[in-house]
């Protein structure tokens, strides 16, 4: 044997092989590559949208958050003020009343004493007539004792 040639034939045998090769599995075998290399690059593209997405979603989560803290403290501020002006209104209406209550307790004590008075006028006719009767030791007929208890009580 003769290694001249069987070097010859294998180094034909091999450039046969590269040329298949070249011919019909490279074609295939750089598709298969170039369609993975597309996906992997898709996925890293998809990744980093999906991470830029969550940043974004965490920044108006937590602007959300901090809106609804702020309209939260505005309406426990208004409920608050509303609370107060309840109170104040309350206040006020009860000094009203009370108010009203003290104006009507003193026209009755007004009209008690005026009462009180107009008795007590006609109590003193009665006894300044009856003081009279005495010092007179005559007595006065009773319209006569009736006029003169009216302009009494009227001076009075």
């Amino acid at each position: 044997m003769n290694i001249n040639l069987t070097l010859i034939g294998q180094s034909i045998t091999f450039l046969f092989f590269v040329w298949f090769c070249k011919a019909f599995v490279w074609g295939a075998i750089r598709t298969a590559m170039d369609e993975r290399e597309k996906q992997i690059a898709d996925g890293l593209e998809a990744a980093d949208r999906a991470g830029k997405d969550l940043e974004l979603a965490q920044e108006k989560a937590t602007q959300n958050l901090r809106e609804s803290k702020e309209q939260a403290a505005s309406i426990i501020d208004a409920a608050n003020k509303r609370a107060n002006q309840i109170v104040e209104e309350a206040k006020e209406a009860a000094r009203e009343e009370g108010d009203r209550i003290k104006a009507a307790a003193q026209a009755e004590i007004e009209q008690d004493v005026n009462r009180a008075k107009e008795a007590l006028r006609g109590q003193v006719a009665v006894l300044a007539l009856a003081g009279a009767e005495q010092v007179l030791e005559a007595t006065i007929d009773a319209s006569a004792h009736k006029e003169l208890v009216e302009k009494l009580a009227a001076g009075l």
